[in-house]
């Protein structure tokens, strides 16, 4: 057991490492998912952008049309466009250096030289870029709506399967200073996901964006690999659970067996014992002229014989029901008659005063094996001799429904009435040692009634004697 126990620890502890690395690598897992998914909705905020400076310049156009107003032509954008940022102009030195002077109305001219540089791609930069011209050419003619930019943005977080409770976007410096607010957050960001995206580089501006907490929608990424990693955890330490129970109950069962062996071991040899002394003396001393002490000698040595058959019996039994091999042999049986010739015959057991009482409802016949039949009772009134004090009183009711065997006995502690049917279990009686059993006669009870589709039930309270009811599996007349 001392290995056993080691061994559970060991293996608890190999699963309490295993959850743990599981655990962690979780928190991996999550902390992965949520940067891609935050990329998606950067992504997602980066598309609004685009799509939303292309809605404006659709509405801005058709009010134009509307108040028959045209466009600002390319010359008049163009001036304002340069009054504010010049004339600008580049080209590519023999160094590889792109060089780009300005000139300002004022007659100045500035350059600037910037390396190119050919290691990755410009497609971000390049929409970037675009993005800003855009937003220098539209934000001139036509203004915000959030409630619109709200909106698209839902639609491209749902295109990349993403769909928070709520939404808003505000329009923000770099100091986080509100430049165009939101309606849907007059109570704050707090509790919010933020995401920034710095649509115009030159003046600091930046789009907030404020979505719902992201973490249910990657723990519904999640959810497979968390499921699978907790039902394998439970398979685990539910198998462990059965596996610690199993060998505990066979470790129960071992020691049981081991007191079985012992008693009985004891048992057998008792009556070998005073047989073989009463045979001996029957062989090495002159009892032919004193037939008493010939008589005396050869009563105990049937006793102890006939107590051997039946140790021997019961051993047996045990071993043929542990094969599944026993087989009943049915028949029609005159109950009360087969009774009182039990009854008969443990009245004339001459250990103690020996009081059996038998009464019957009338003629009852049941379908048993006559036999096994005759083992439960006499191990029941066996029961109720042995495990009583010198003066014996037992009363045995026979009715249609079934048989009553009540005794005067010692009684059975509450503690232990729900195992007295168990095999190998003993009940204490503390430094009693006139009491011996061996576990298995109960059991043996049990299980033939079982066999029989009958059942056994037993009421009893320490001091007060026992009450055993067998019940028919059906009606017998």
């Amino acid at each position: 057991m001392k290995r056993f126990r080691i061994n559970s620890i060991i293996f608890i502890s190999v699963i309490a490492v295993i959850f743990g690395c599981n655990v962690f690598y979780l928190v991996q897992l999550y902390g992965s998912i949520r940067k891609d998914v935050e990329r998606e909705v950067m992504t997602a905020l980066a598309d609004t952008d685009i799509d939303d400076m292309w809605e404006r310049s659709e509405r801005a156009k058709q009010m134009a049309q509307a108040n028959n107003q045209p466009l600002l032509s390319k010359e008049e954008a163009d001036s304002i466009y340069y009054a504010e940022h010049g004339q600008i102009s580049g080209q590519v030195d023999e160094e590889g250096n792109f060089v780009t002077s300005t000139q300002k109305e004022n007659g100045d001219t500035s350059v600037a030289r910037a390396p190119l540089r050919r290691d990755h791609s410009y497609t971000n930069q390049m929409m970037k870029a675009m993005s800003q011209q855009m937003h220098e050419a539209m934000d001139r003619y036509y203004g915000y709506d959030l409630n619109i930019t709200d909106s698209i943005f839902r639609a491209r977080l749902a295109d990349r399967r993403i769909y928070p409770d709520s939404v808003a976007i505000e329009i923000v410096s770099e100091t986080d200073s509100v430049l165009l607010g939101n309606a849907h957050l007059q109570n704050g960001i707090d509790g919010y996901d933020v995401f920034r995206l710095c649509f115009n580089p030159e003046n600091r501006w930046f789009y907030r964006a404020s979505v719902t907490p992201l973490t249910r929608h990657i723990l519904s990424q999640m959810m497979g690999v968390i499921v699978t990693i907790f039902l394998l955890m439970v398979a685990f330490a539910s198998a462990f659970w059965y596996l610690f129970r199993t060998v505990s109950w066979l470790r129960t069962i071992e020691e049981m067996k081991d007191d079985f062996v012992s008693n009985m071991t004891h048992e057998l040899k008792t009556p070998i014992s005073i047989a073989y002394s009463a045979n001996d003396a029957l062989l090495n001393y002159d009892t032919t002229n004193d037939p008493e002490k010939k008589m005396a000698y050869l009563t105990i040595a049937m006793k102890q014989l006939k107590r051997l058959g039946e140790l021997v019996e019961n051993i047996l039994a045990m071993s043929m029901e542990r094969r599944k091999t026993m087989r009943l042999k049915p028949e029609r049986i005159d109950l009360p008659g087969m009774v009182e010739e039990i009854a008969e015959a443990q009245r004339m057991r001459g250990e103690k005063d020996i009081s059996i009482d038998v009464r019957t409802e009338g003629h009852i016949a049941v379908t048993a094996d006559r036999s096994h039949l005759s083992n439960v009772l006499n191990n029941l009134i066996d029961n109720a001799i042995k495990y009583s004090e010198e003066s014996v009183t037992i009363k045995i009711n026979i009715y249609s429904e079934g048989i009553e065997i009540a005794d005067n006995g010692i009684g059975i502690p509450a503690k232990s009435v729900p195992y007295i049917f168990d095999k190998f279990y003993r009940v204490p009686h503390g430094n009693r040692q006139d009491v011996r059993g061996y576990g298995i006669g109960l059991y043996y009870v049990k299980m033939i009634l079982d066999k029989m589709g009958w059942s056994i039930s037993v009421r009893s309270q320490e001091g007060n004697g026992s009450v055993f009811t067998i019940k028919f599996g059906c009606d017998e007349s």
